[in-house]
């Protein structure tokens, strides 16, 4: 995600109007009528520009209004999330957060409605717009919807004056939806253009004052009052100075920075990327995104429309409007590498860039209690005489020592099953902890997955801040057979965790099933990276050497410069050991934190689960002893 501007930092850019939570359909081909499950994002034209320029490394804020609810703090906290200023951001307690629901019904048909009945950002007044917020940027870029409304112009027309009077420039995104100017019905949300000289001349007054007018063919002649694209051209010409961007869709795009020529081809062409088409929604604000990174960075108009060209294709070929947009990562690895795909959502090299460059931040380390344990506490509960349920109870005192030791601090976390785990999830989301769960079968050699070998089907139950774990007792030199078979599960699971988007974190033990050089275990992830496999965590068991861990840290720069790093697993190994495992690493930045469990609760359970200590003093003892791998880890670290 995008870093967010630092307080008092100048803007690039500024976007206002319409905030929308999308709830896209994911069944491909359905009628809306017919669609049974949606993915849900931020969407609206201005919301999703502001998302795109930050994560092409413009510095950008929102000037918006969502509902005092639960979508309005959706909204706010994804904003915040991709970098963009949230000062601009009012919360109404009258209104609701609008929503829009869409269905990919062919490549041509996209039914959509907008929930927008007296919604929250249709109450933007010019109450909003704050003087001091608009100076703080370079350019504040307007929406053709949000002129529909007296209460909206005017918002937008303070806005455009106090950036006019501070030097700054103005953008006009055309953005034009008939229905939202009373055109058509509430089932007409996919129509393009009706023609209506009523909103050719409101948008006619707005032309002269800005810098940038950007719009699709059908845009430029609302905006005009023509239906001939030249004569159009012509009289946005006459009414402005400013620089045309004309929309072409695959035919990509022009620029006019001066004179209308008498074709339309005699400007600056920007050449479009043949992609195929999955959902044209959100394509113009992702063009949009990559035209101002130029436009506003004083690249010449060909690279602007460059840039812009690439990233509406992004958007062309995937589900949705805001996420899909790319990062300057992503873009500049496309521009450079290109893809043998036509459809940019099967370009498996792509799509691990957008993933890496677009998840949610993590702190820089990862101190975790792995409590996911299932065979081990349900021997140790037999040999106690203690019933399984009890396990349950055990696990959340193992939650609150995290919490004891973490005191709110980020970098804190669990490992936790839904076997005997489930109350103590509640309690870690309560808390804020990073939660890792396990889907492997405990102990399976080959791998089988828990409950289901359809992982698919269970992951898209989980909330999407978990993180899966899977355990794979795996060694290079294991027999052909064995390892094509492991390799396929691990291969299938990681797909399913990034069609889903959840984090993967791949366990790696192979000392149990041979032996250990320095070699070893980065020939396995050498192995798996080879197949595509590209977890976001690895939990690796200690190592001889610190050659071994330069062998590692160099496989997974090769092949991951973006993995989050290495968590160091225990091993049921004593205190003194593991400080030793963790100054063997302390030189090595890929080794993020450890994930210790039976190290740090094995004494307690047994204690507790045979009625010898209390739940306090479960409680305690387990603390204590996290507490003492943190000192040990933060020491041997310096």
């Amino acid at each position: 995600m995008a870093a967010g501007p630092a307080p008092g930092e100048r803007l690039d850019v500024i976007t206002i109007g319409r905030c929308s939570v999308d709830l896209y359909g994911q069944q491909i081909g359905s009628r809306l009528e017919d669609v049974a499950s949606f993915a849900k994002s931020v969407g609206g034209c201005p919301a999703n520009i502001a998302i795109g320029a930050s994560r092409l490394g413009l510095k950008t804020g929102l000037i918006t209004r969502v509902g005092e609810e639960q979508m309005g703090r959706f909204v706010k906290e994804q904003m915040a999330r991709e970098g963009v200023a949230l000062e601009g951001i009012r919360t109404d307690p009258a209104r609701l957060t609008s929503l829009v629901l869409l269905s990919v019904e062919n490549d041509k048909t996209f039914p959509l409605i907008f929930y927008r009945e007296n919604c929250a950002d249709s109450a933007l007044c010019e109450d909003d717009i704050d003087e001091s917020f608009i100076r703080s940027s370079r350019a504040v870029l307007v929406t053709g919807t949000h002129f529909a409304k007296p209460g909206t112009d005017a918002a937008q027309r303070k806005a455009m004056r106090i950036a006019r009077a501070a030097g700054g420039r103005v953008i006009l995104d055309i953005d034009y939806r008939p229905n939202l100017w009373g055109l058509a019905g509430h089932a007409a949300g996919e129509e393009r253009y009706i023609r209506s000289d009523k909103v050719s001349d409101h948008l006619k007054s707005i032309l002269p004052d800005c810098d940038l007018i950007v719009g699709t063919e059908e845009e430029v002649h609302i905006a005009a009052g023509s239906e001939d694209t030249l004569e159009a051209l012509g009289i946005i010409r006459s009414l402005s100075k400013a620089v045309i961007v004309l929309k072409r869709g695959p035919m990509g795009c022009v620029v006019y920075p001066g004179a209308i020529p008498d074709q339309l081809e005699k400007g600056i062409v920007g050449k479009g990327f043949p992609i195929e088409v999955y959902n044209v929604l959100g394509a113009g604000d992702s063009f949009m995104s990559g035209f101002l990174r130029g436009w506003l960075r004083g690249e010449d108009h060909a690279t602007s429309a460059t840039w812009a060209n690439a990233c509406g294709a992004f958007a062309v070929s995937r589900l949705l409007c805001s996420p899909e947009i790319p990062t300057w990562d992503e873009l500049q690895f496309f521009l450079k590498h290109g893809s043998p795909h036509k459809a940019l959502r099967k370009d498996e090299a792509i799509n691990h860039v957008h993933w890496a460059t677009t998840r949610r931040a993590q702190p820089d380390q990862l101190l975790a209690l792995a409590i996911d344990h299932r065979m081990q506490l349900e021997k140790m509960a037999e040999e106690a005489g203690a019933p399984r349920e009890r396990i349950s109870a055990f696990k959340r005192l193992a939650i609150a020592a995290i919490a004891r030791v973490a005191n709110g601090s980020a970098g804190f976390g669990t490992l936790l099953d839904d076997v005997h785990g489930r109350e103590a999830m509640f309690d870690a989301a309560k808390l804020g902890l990073w939660v890792g769960r396990p889907l492997e079968q405990p102990g399976s050699r080959p791998l089988r997955f828990e409950v289901s070998q359809d992982v698919g089907s269970r992951l898209v139950e989980w909330p999407v801040t978990h993180t899966v774990k899977c355990l794979c007792f795996y060694h290079p030199d294991d027999p052909a057979g064995l390892k094509d078979e492991q390799r396929e599960k691990l291969r299938m699971l990681h797909e399913a965790a990034r069609k889903l988007g959840r984090e993967l974190l791949i366990e790696i033990i192979a000392g149990k099933h041979g032996a250990l050089d320095e070699h070893t275990i980065a020939r396995a992830l050498d192995e798996l990276y080879a197949l595509g496999i590209m977890p976001d965590w690895w939990k690796l068991e200690p190592q001889a050497s610190g050659k071994a861990w330069e062998n590692i840290s160099s496989v997974i720069a090769r092949h991951d410069p973006w993995c989050r790093g290495v968590l160091l697993l225990g091993l049921e190994a004593p205190e003194e050991e593991l400080a030793r495992g963790f100054a063997a690493v302390a030189p090595h930045k890929v080794v993020k934190g450890f994930a210790v469990g039976r190290t740090i609760f094995t004494q307690a359970a047994r204690g507790w689960l045979s009625g010898g200590m209390s739940d306090e003093q479960a409680t305690a003892d387990m603390a204590e002893r996290f507490q003492n791998l943190v000192q040990l880890w933060h020491d041997r670290r310096g």
